[in-house]
C-alpha cells in the first residue's frame, strides 16, 4: 500500500506511456405515492488506516476522538448513499482489534503494541450495522512494515521471533509467501478477527508479492530450493503460493463465518494482450500475473472469490490503460462465474491538481458508472477512498450520487 496510499502504484504502473440511474417505481394508483424501493448493488468505499491515510487523522488521538472520527466516516457513507465500508484492520502485520497473534497498530496510539483503550473493529461493525452499512474487514496479508529495520518492531512481534520468515525489499519488510508456516500464520491472524466479529466480508488489497522495485530482487531463493521442486520456474512456484493463500483463505472464511463474503481488489491489469492473447488491450508496466504473481483471472474463473474489485484507476480514453477497454475485459472474465464483479474507482484523482485534464472534470466519475451500466456483469463500484468521499473535490461524488444513486442503497448481495 506504499507509504501513504496503495493506489499510488496505479500511476507508476504505466511505464510505456453501479449503477445506472434508477427510476422511481410507478405508483400503485393515482391516489398513492410512489413506492421508493432500495437499489441493489455494491456502493462501497475503502477506509484506509496505513500511515493514517484516511483515519485516524493523527496517531495518538484519544479513544473518544478516534471513535468520533470513525463514526463520521460511516455517516459520510450514509450521506452519499453508499452501503459498504471496507475498513483496513491489518495494514502492516498489526491489528485494529485485540489480537493474540499481532500487536496493536501504531496508527492508533502512535506506538506499536500500545492498547488504544478501545476496540476499533468491534465498534466499526456495531456502528456500521446500526446505519444499515456492511462492514468488510480489509487485510494486507504479507506486508510487515513500511521500514526495513526489524529492531523498530516491538520485541514480541512475530517477525522478530521468526526472522527467517521476513524478507527486506524496497525499504520495507515482508513475510515470505513461499513459506508454508507463514501462509498458515497470516491466515490464523486474519481469521481471528473473522471468528470474533460479525464482519460482512473479508477483503484483500493488491499486495501479494510486492510491487517490483528497479534493481532489486525478492530474496526467496532458500524457500524456492526447499519447496519449489516440481515447478517449471520460480514464477510458477510463486503464483502457486498465492493461489494457495487465496484458496485456503476462502475455505476458512466460509467455515468460520458462512455469511461473510471473501473478495480481492487487484491492480486492474491481469496481463497485457501483447504478453498473453487472453489479456487486456493495455500497455501497463505492471501485470499482476507476472509481477505480483497473482493470477487474478484464474481466481475469478475458478470461483474462489465471492467478489473481485479490480482497481480501474484510469480515465476513459487514457492512453495505455483505457477504462473503457478494461471494463469490458473484466466483465467478460466475470461472465458465467460465481464471482461478482465490482469496479474499483479512483475517486482520489478527481479534482487533484497533479492529475491530467480528464480528472479535472467532475463528470468523469459519473461517466464511469454510466459506461458500467451497459455491462450487466458489473454489480457495483467501490471508491478510493473515505477521505476523498468526505472532501468531494469539485463535487464529483455529489454529481455521481445525483446521477446514479437516487434511491437508497440496499445490501449489495
Amino acid at each position: 500500500m506504499g507509504g501513504v496510499s496503495r493506489r499510488a502504484f496505479a500511476v507508476a504502473a504505466l511505464s510505456a506511456f453501479t449503477m445506472a440511474p434508477a427510476a422511481s417505481a410507478a405508483p400503485v394508483s393515482a391516489s398513492e405515492p410512489p413506492v421508493r424501493r432500495a437499489a441493489a448493488g455494491m456502493r462501497g468505499m475503502w477506509l484506509a488506516t496505513v500511515a493514517g491515510r484516511d483515519w485516524p487523522t493523527r496517531a495518538g488521538l484519544g479513544a473518544a476522538e478516534q471513535r468520533a472520527e470513525l463514526v463520521e466516516h460511516l455517516d459520510n457513507a450514509v450521506r452519499h448513499r453508499l452501503n459498504t465500508v471496507f475498513l483496513q484492520v491489518r495494514p502492516t502485520a498489526d491489528a485494529l482489534w485485540p489480537s493474540p497473534y499481532e500487536p496493536w497498530s501504531q496508527y492508533l496510539s502512535g506506538s506499536q503494541g500500545r492498547d488504544p483503550g478501545w476496540d476499533p473493529l468491534g465498534t466499526a461493525v456495531e456502528e456500521a450495522h446500526a446505519r444499515g452499512l456492511e462492514l468488510h474487514a480489509w487485510f494486507n496479508p504479507y506486508r510487515v512494515s513500511l521500514h526495513d529495520d526489524p529492531s523498530h518492531l516491538v520485541p514480541a512481534h512475530p517477525a522478530r521471533r521468526h526472522p527467517d520468515w521476513v524478507v527486506p525489499y524496497g525499504g520495507k519488510l515482508y513475510y515470505n509467501p513461499g513459506l508454508p508456516e507463514v501462509r498458515a500464520f497470516v491466515q490464523d491472524a486474519m481469521l481471528d478477527a473473522v471468528e470474533k466479529y460479525a464482519v460482512d466480508g473479508v477483503h484483500f488489497d493488491d499486495y501479494f508479492y510486492p510491487y517490483p522495485v528497479t534493481g532489486e530482487s525478492f530474496d526467496d531463493g532458500v524457500a524456492f530450493s526447499t519447496f519449489g521442486s516440481g515447478f517449471g520456474s520460480r514464477a510458477d512456484w510463486r503464483r502457486d503460493n498465492i493461489d494457495r493463500l487465496v484458496r485456503e483463505t476462502a475455505a476458512r472464511v466460509r467455515k468460520a463465518r458462512p455469511s461473510a463474503r471473501f473478495g480481492v481488489s487487484p491492480f486492474g491489469v491481469w496481463r497485457n494482450a501483447a504478453t498473453d492473447e487472453r489479456g487486456s488491450d493495455t500497455r501497463a508496466g505492471v501485470q499482476t500475473y507476472d509481477d505480483l504473481y497473482a493470477d487474478t483471472r484464474k481466481w475469478v474463473r475458478e470461483g474462489w472469490l465471492d467478489y473481485v474489485v479490480p482497481q480501474l484507476y484510469w480515465s476513459i480514453g487514457q492512453n495505455g490503460a483505457d477504462y473503457a477497454k478494461l471494463l469490458p475485459w473484466w466483465a467478460e472474465v466475470a461472465e458465467g462465474s460465481r464471482t461478482q464483479l465490482y469496479v474499483g474507482e479512483a475517486l482520489y484523482k478527481t479534482g487533484a491538481p497533479a492529475q491530467p485534464a480528464a480528472w479535472q472534470d467532475p463528470a468523469e466519475m459519473s461517466r464511469h458508472l454510466t459506461l458500467a451500466a451497459r455491462h450487466p456483469q458489473v454489480r457495483g463500484h467501490v471508491f478510493f477512498s473515505a477521505k476523498d468521499v468526505a472532501e468531494d473535490r469539485g463535487g464529483a461524488m455529489a454529481r455521481l450520487a445525483a446521477d446514479h444513486y437516487t434511491l437508497p442503497a440496499a445490501a449489495p448481495r
